[in-house]
């Protein structure tokens, strides 16, 4: 195969973890028989440093043109201003809107290997394999907001808007999802408090009785899945959300493997490229150490694989590969538990070495 996968390293940690993530590519290349174009373009802070804009048009150009996009992270103290005309973030929201990925996938799943690093007990988070599946254009994120004097000062406003037609899409993957796996489709909304909740809730019944009878389907209140999700994470198959929601309950379910590191995220749409991330944040305080894990950025590239391209033994491969790392033990800081620790560029070797074994 041929292909063109753009990178986006990013601010922060992104452009070390990316840096493994491409090793890991190009190893999957030269095993396989393929050809990967790799141009790396700028996105984020350092897109604003160089040019005053979070996403270059050169950039969004390139990503269009591509057959799928691996982002590391974006963001950090230098941008944080409040007052910034822009800010680093909204290249990511904005490369988000224009390819239209309005579905955001992000595997929760817990390794045998690595059940101490949990801050849960071992027999809560043991065998938790949950997909969530997040709306990732509309929502409260996307709806009108403003600012206005007030008596007190000033009062600010955000609106949450969803429409039958952005519900049932992202419905339509997260039950396509089930299907694949487990058979169990969770809904989370608040439809006790919230008008959107209400349709939300409405019309995801609806697809899923009409479209998906086969289904295990049922419903839970957003705070009632905060719970749940760490008291019997293994419930739970497939999860679908909104955006905001869907924000909170996959940072919380991060937790449960131990930590950020290990876990990827892929955000699709109908057509076009698909972006492959890890779900980490930028870390400042690791810039420069060969600190951070790579492992979510390297299994973001197998997800690439997988959901863009197609690729399923490769992808498999990867996987496979880390699963044996773990394995033998290595492990960075994050999940070391105080005990030995590697650095980045030292788990991107063990893995290059797996996969060229």
């Amino acid at each position: 195969m041929n292909a063109t996968i753009v990178l986006l390293p990013g601010d922060g940690i992104g452009p070390e973890v990316v840096k493994q993530a491409r090793r890991v590519l190009e190893a999957i290349a030269a095993r396989f028989g393929h050809k990967f174009e790799l141009p790396e373009y700028p996105i984020g802070g350092n897109a604003i440093d160089s040019c005053g804009n979070p996403l270059p048009d050169e950039t969004l150009e390139a990503c269009r043109n591509s057959h799928a996009v691996l982002l590391g992270a974006v963001g950090g103290p230098k941008w944080d201003d409040p007052s910034a005309k822009t800010r680093p973030e909204a290249g990511l929201l904005r490369i988000r809107r224009e390819l239209g990925l309005f579905a955001n996938l992000r595997p929760t799943k817990t390794w045998d290997e690595l059940l101490d690093a949990s801050p849960l007990r071992r027999e809560i988070v043991q065998g938790t394999d949950i997909l969530f599946v997040r709306e990732l254009t509309g929502g409260i994120y996307f709806g009108e907001s403003g600012r206005k004097p007030h008596a007190s000062g000033e009062e600010a406003w955000n609106v949450m808007i969803y429409s039958t037609g952005e519900i049932e899409r992202v419905v339509r993957v997260a039950a396509e999802a089930a299907r694949k796996r487990r058979g169990k489709l969770t809904s989370v909304d608040k439809a006790n408090v919230l008008e959107v909740s209400r349709l939300w809730r409405q019309v995801a019944e609806r697809v899923v009785k009409t479209e998906f009878p086969d289904l295990e389907y049922n419903v839970v209140l957003v705070d009632a899945m905060a719970m749940h999700l760490i008291s019997r994470p293994r419930d739970f198959d497939v999860v679908v959300t909104g955006n905001l929601f869907g924000d909170i309950l996959t940072d919380e379910a991060s937790m449960l493997p131990g930590s950020l590191g290990l876990l990827p995220s892929a955000s699709i749409g109908s057509t076009g490229p698909g972006l492959f991330e890890p779900i980490h944040g930028s870390a400042p305080d690791l810039v420069g150490k060969n600190l951070a894990n790579p492992l979510a950025t390297i299994l973001a590239a197998a997800m690439l694989l997988r959901q863009s391209l197609n690729l399923e033994t490769e992808a498999k491969a990867i996987e496979d590969t880390v699963s044996r790392v773990l394995k033998a033990g290595h492990r960075t800081k994050d999940i070391a538990g105080g005990g030995p620790s590697i650095g980045t560029t030292q788990m991107g070797d063990l893995v290059v070495a797996g996969l060229n074994s």
